[in-house]
């Protein structure tokens, strides 16, 4: 099955299904069903946002099962939108106006228990 590594506090976010976009600077024709991979890199200025979530964010596991359904390029106007969504979760992109990429639309999020896994960049292949 394919996993995509992701940095915490994102990958939990995703897991607890309060993030629906992952953001990326490539973009995908993927779509399907894919795991979530918590990586070992941590946004600590980020995870201070969401202390009051009281979350835990392991690490080097996989967390979750999630469906991309849709790969969408960031403009201005999809910066509104993201705004009128979640202004907080999404300030990072909101705000950085020269960040090109794209939104990885994620659906169906299934939190798993936790199966340690070692990452890898880009969609890799996860072999229970």
């Amino acid at each position: 099955m394919k996993a995509l590594t992701i940095k915490q506090p994102y990958a939990t976010l995703i897991a607890e299904g309060i993030k629906e976009y992952e953001f990326r600077t490539w973009k995908t024709n993927y779509r399907g069903e894919f795991l979530v991979h918590a990586g070992k890199g941590k946004n600590i200025q980020y995870m201070e946002k969401f202390k009051a979530l009281d979350l835990e964010y392991p690490s080097g596991c996989i967390i979750a099962i999630a469906s991309l359904e849709n790969c969408i390029e960031v403009t201005n106007e999809f910066r509104n939108i993201l705004k009128k969504k979640n202004p907080i979760l999404y300030s990072h992109i909101i705000n950085d106006k020269n960040w090109k990429g794209y939104a990885f639309k994620l659906t169906n999020v299934k939190k798993i228990e936790n199966i340690p896994a070692q990452g890898k960049l880009s969609f890799w292949n996860y072999n229970y």
